[in-house]
């Protein structure tokens, strides 16, 4: 195995671009494409690329310049990589803080220097006495709230400088553990020394550093061999556009259908419809009062929307004045 030298993110959502950053694939004097509102592309991402190669592919294919992502994934592994577009940029955290489900792939008898394939051999073990009985004994001390310290192969900043970049110069620094949530481990195959497991978590959790950790657990090894995201909030796998399909319907003029809209990060908040005395208000930042009934429970977040059905903010609302406050607004007064 050799160190893959293109590593730069962890395969979790903890880290995400820059939305929006200065897109470099425009000559000068050409004549961009309009850009959109906003909405989101559910995307499966190939190996071989990172989070930021599907955002210069896609800037290239839809001609839109403010793109990001909703979570990194490492450059061999695949699956669900939500991305952003327009507007749709502010509200990326709804998918790097939300739940995802991982499949991953172990290989117990070997430890490698970046926890996966891509590395080199750090040290051997006997697989013998490892059993699958015991292996599920052992899962649960990493479900739940637990500590998890990210790999040094990882985007991870150390005093300014990113981790892979002093593990590419041979150095390895101490790593503050952080907390991270798993909701669920199962395992769904074992052909020794080959292990299978679903992985449902939360933000900035590794998927390397768990298996590492397990092998650790049984006085064995291990490290991760594939890694395939499978569901990030509600966009499954099974409804991710290629990029190869994505560039067939931008050739036919018709990428705009794969879109997905700006309200798909928000279904878990509830709705009101403001009046147009009240949509005027909300686009100068102003709160509003909603009408009698619209709240039902004291929420934290509430989608608005006007009476065309567009939405239109995000809103909090304040139980002791009665009153919404925008939070993110989308039109312009």
């Amino acid at each position: 195995m050799t160190t893959n030298n293109t590593r730069q993110g962890g395969d979790s959502a903890g880290n995400s671009d820059q939305a929006g950053a200065p897109d470099k694939g425009v000559t000068p004097g050409t004549v961009r494409p309009p850009q959109i509102n906003g909405g989101f592309l559910n995307v499966h991402k190939p190996a071989g690329m990172t989070s930021m190669d599907v955002i210069r592919v896609v800037r290239r294919l839809t001609g839109q310049k403010k793109v990001g992502h909703g979570g990194t994934l490492d450059p061999d592994a695949t699956g669900v990589l939500p991305i952003c577009i327009g507007r749709a940029t502010r509200f990326i955290d709804r998918f790097v803080q939300g739940r995802k489900v991982y499949e991953a792939t172990a290989t117990f008898g070997t430890s490698t220097d970046t926890y996966d394939a891509s590395g080199r051999v750090t040290a051997e073990s006997d697989v013998g006495l490892v059993t699958r009985e015991a292996i599920e004994a052992a899962i649960p001390a990493f479900v739940g709230e637990i500590s998890q310290v990210p790999p040094m192969y990882s985007a991870v900043k150390v005093k300014g400088v990113r981790l892979y970049k002093l593990a590419r110069a041979g150095k390895e620094v101490e790593r503050e553990a952080r907390d991270v949530v798993v909701y669920g481990i199962d395992v769904t195959s074992w052909e020794p020394p080959v292990l299978g497991l679903r992985i449902e978590c939360g933000s900035g959790f590794y998927a390397r550093s768990v298996i590492h950790d397990l092998g650790l657990s049984l006085n064995n090894t291990a490290h991760l061999t594939k890694l395939v995201r499978s569901q990030v909030g509600r966009f499954r796998l099974d409804d991710a556009v290629t990029l190869e399909e994505l560039e067939q319907s931008a050739s036919a003029g018709d990428w705009e259908s794969r879109l997905y809209p700006i309200d798909t990060a928000l279904t878990d908040l509830p709705a009101v419809v403001v009046d147009p005395i009240q949509e005027e208000a909300i686009g100068f930042g102003k709160p509003v009062s909603p009408g009698a009934g619209a709240i039902k429970n004291v929420e934290s977040e509430v989608r608005a929307y006007n009476r065309d059905g567009d939405l239109i903010a995000v809103m909090r609302y304040d139980p002791v004045l009665g009153q919404l406050n925008p939070v993110r607004v989308l039109i312009v007064p």
